[in-house]
């Protein structure tokens, strides 16, 4: 049997895939089992930030895992409380305490339960046009209603919707029966939308006065992504809870919840737990990339070559009428078409040459290439979304 046929009789039908076998890949440049060579601009959705292979990464991943692999939360991990005083050197000052896990839903089901614990209070309050993960809670507050209503039966009427950037209805919703506040500062899932300018202020400030925990869900957005090192850092807001995933490990499953100190000394053993959550493994990756990050002046590099990026995609927004808009931070851009079968056919196009990106929300094209990414690399992209938005409009 092929892979395809393996895939059919053996492997859950949960994904809809390219039809592309990935087996090599270094930096920004993967390899498909026929040999042909792709320029990355998915990163395994804003997942592989330092790039395939990195060989920080490598080394820290084979010589732990020559060391010692899992013990369980049972017994004290070094690498865990290691990698959380690095970890704490990044984040907002307010997030000093972590729980390792293994996924971006599971930190944010850990968030969820942790201000439910804190605040003594139900209600979540969640924005429209939000993704925060496929697990019964998480899907509960992710707002597309196809991922929603067939699990219906699971999801607690708890939560609650509000339109992004407004107020009125944030103050109208949030109250007395409300635990948290959770948003995206830049929503991924929903086709790369900035929040409004005042908004994020906005919410801290009602959480404020209404003695409620502010959730900022950083999953895709953070650890460099938007040119800080977390999407928060642009508008001055710190978050009471603080979730992460993706470019944390750098390809390798880990996760995490942090929190001020005081709200997650809540929790107590046997409140919360991971089995494979903070391994030796996972931490000793994890602090790897935090420090690879730390060492590269990442933040400053995606800042530059972002501001780079956005302004050649606007440069064809300027000349193709098909082109809607231009939008993102740092190195987590869209481009929206007018067409959702347009944006498939662009799509089909561009991989069809040998460049990876993404398609989200029906008609934007979404970049989250690696951090890594230099400017010859965007100029490559450039001229072949030139060519293929000429062939296509």
């Amino acid at each position: 049997m092929n892979i395809f046929e393996l895939e059919e009789k053996y492997i859950a039908p949960t994904y809809g895939r390219q039809p592309l076998t990935f087996v090599e890949g270094d930096g920004m440049k993967l390899e498909d089992s026929e040999g042909n060579e792709y320029l990355d601009f998915v990163a395994g959705i804003a997942v592989c930030s330092l790039g395939h292979c990195h060989p920080a990464i490598s080394r820290a991943l084979t010589e732990q895992a020559k060391k010692l692999v899992h013990v369980s939360n049972l017994y004290h991990i070094p690498t865990q409380a290691e990698f959380g005083e690095k970890l704490a050197e990044v984040t907002p000052e307010s997030i000093q305490k972590f729980f390792f896990c293994n996924s971006g839903a599971e930190a944010v089901e850990s968030a969820l339960k942790l201000a439910v614990e804190h605040t003594g209070r139900e209600k979540i309050v969640a924005l429209e046009e939000s993704f925060h993960g496929r697990t019964s809670a998480s899907v509960g507050i992710t707002w597309k209603k196809a991922y929603r209503e067939p699990f219906k039966a699971l999801i607690s009427d708890a939560f609650e919707f509000i339109p992004k950037g407004d107020l009125v209805k944030a103050e109208e919703k949030i109250d007395e029966k409300t635990a948290a506040v959770i948003a995206e500062p830049v929503q991924g899932e929903g086709g790369v939308k900035v929040l409004p300018e005042d908004f994020l202020p906005g919410l801290r400030e009602l959480c404020d006065e209404n003695d409620v925990l502010l959730i900022l869900d950083e999953i895709q957005a953070g650890l460099c992504r938007t040119g800080k090192w977390f999407a928060c850092d642009h508008w001055g807001v710190e978050p009471d809870i603080l979730t992460m995933a993706k470019a944390l490990g750098n390809g390798f499953p880990i996760g995490s919840m942090g929190a001020r100190s005081e709200v997650m000394d809540t929790f107590s053993p046997g409140d919360h737990a991971s089995t494979f959550g903070g391994s030796p493994l996972a931490c000793a990756v994890g602090k790897a990339v935090i420090e690879t990050m730390q060492s590269e002046n990442m933040p400053a590099h995606v800042e530059r070559v972002g501001r780079y990026f956005k302004n050649k995609l606007q440069d064809l927004a300027e000349r193709y009428k098909m082109v809607q808009e231009v939008r993102g931070l740092g190195l987590m851009l869209a481009m929206e078409l007018d067409d959702e079968e347009d944006a498939k056919d662009v799509h089909a196009r561009v991989q069809g040459d040998g460049f990876l990106i993404n398609r989200t929300a029906g008609e934007v094209l979404r970049f989250v290439p690696p951090l890594i990414v230099q400017e010859n690399h965007v100029d490559q992209l450039i001229e072949e979304l030139d060519q293929v938005l000429d062939e296509v409009e």
